[in-house]
């Protein structure tokens, strides 16, 4: 399932495009959880950026904390 949406932290808005499943995997998901697939843009430009693996850890600090309430709600 498909989820986007966004959130603001500290002031700053984070666009999210979350890919979880049902069950996790320990094979594509994050920390072997859910969500196979995450994006978080800020001002236009990607912060983060996960495909079954890692191509842009969080780059900033609302990054940061944004894909932490992300991992909490869907991994």
């Amino acid at each position: 399932m498909w989820t986007t949406g966004s959130m603001t932290v500290n002031g700053i808005v984070i666009h999210y495009c979350v890919k979880h499943y049902e069950e996790p995997s320990e094979v594509y998901g994050i920390d072997g959880g859910r969500v196979s697939k995450l994006s978080l843009k800020q001002s236009g430009r990607i912060v983060t950026n996960y495909d079954r693996g890692w191509d842009v850890k969080p780059v900033t600090k609302e990054a940061e904390i944004a894909l932490g309430i992300l991992l909490e709600k869907y991994n």
